[in-house]
């Protein structure tokens, strides 16, 4: 088969100048001359017979035709980055650092690292856990792991990359005991007017649960708030009430006995978790094998 394909250092050059959005930056991350990147580029754009980039007094842009392009060239190098490294090794032992909240740590990501252990032993991991979504502030972190609508404020002009990891409902759980205590045939009304342990800043969802069952909303009866998922929910283990909490982190709970779903109801979230890499360290080859490996655990197990 004969690939259609520029040199692979022509489009190195032009992937690295369009992420720094200038050649001088490119030529220095490439330990290259900034006339030899301009060099390399117009080759580029003379092969492919359109312009990639427009020259500005201080640095470059790309045109619309670059700006479709350096997706594919730059998932191209990230594939074969990925692949290289899991097939070969890496050169040298590496250090992950992850921050990660606290809840999604304990009861999401921790129980499968062994997994990505096991594959790629020579990736040592940090992990650094957060309760509320702090800033990628830190040159120190390479992954940060967060919840919310996939917009940030330091988000801007970051072009780390961001991709949702997964979604889910929220789901009503309490301990077994508190569910009989409850009667049978108890709805989300009895749960409501007994004990509601609830998470801060989600205070709300109780109510949008009630309204999307077509139920009246009400005064919950008094209880617990906590900052964490993982809190609330060694809470309701200790049959003090039933919480609302992330399909995802009752999970373990339901499994295990401790916890358990009183009532058949699902509150979809507008959020998701969210996985961001720095500005820096995206291309990493340890940072596109942990990116793939943690989204390829949820195709395989949503």
């Amino acid at each position: 088969m004969s690939y259609q394909l520029p040199p692979v250092a022509w489009l190195r050059a032009f992937e690295a100048a369009a992420r720094h959005s200038s050649f001088a930056a490119a030529a220095g991350e490439l330990n290259m001359t900034s006339a030899a990147i301009s060099h390399q580029i117009r080759s580029l754009e003379k092969k492919l017979g359109f312009g990639l980039f427009e020259r500005l007094p201080r640095g470059v842009r790309l045109t619309d035709m670059g700006a479709a392009y350096v997706p594919a060239v730059r998932k191209a190098f990230e594939d074969l980055s990925v692949a290289t490294m899991g097939i070969f090794g890496s050169i040298g032992d590496r250090t992950l650092r992850i921050r990660v909240p606290i809840s999604y740590a304990s009861l999401v990501l921790v129980p499968r690292l062994p997994e990505f252990r096991e594959t790629y032993p020579g990736i040592e991991l940090q992990l650094c856990t957060t309760i509320w979504g702090d800033g990628l502030n830190s040159e120190s972190i390479d992954v940060d792991i967060r919840y919310g609508d996939g917009n940030w404020p330091d988000q801007n002009g970051n072009d780390g990359g961001c991709e949702k990891i997964s979604s889910e409902a929220s789901i009503v759980v309490c301990s077994p005991d508190h569910a009989e205590s409850l009667g049978p045939g108890a709805g989300l009304t009895e749960l409501c007017l007994g004990n509601i342990i609830e998470i801060m800043g989600c205070e709300g969802m109780w109510d949008d649960l009630m309204k999307l069952n077509g139920l009246h909303t009400r005064q919950h009866s008094a209880g617990i708030k906590s900052d964490t998922s993982l809190i609330a929910l060694e809470y309701a283990a200790t049959g003090q009430g039933a919480v609302l909490v992330l399909d995802a982190f009752a999970q373990p709970y339901l499994e295990s006995g401790r916890l358990v779903q009183p009532v058949d109801a699902r509150l979809p979230s507008r959020q998701a978790h969210y996985l961001m890499r720095r500005t820096g360290s995206q291309h990493a080859p340890e940072v596109l094998l942990f990116t793939e490996w943690l989204l390829d655990c949820f195709r395989r197990d949503p």
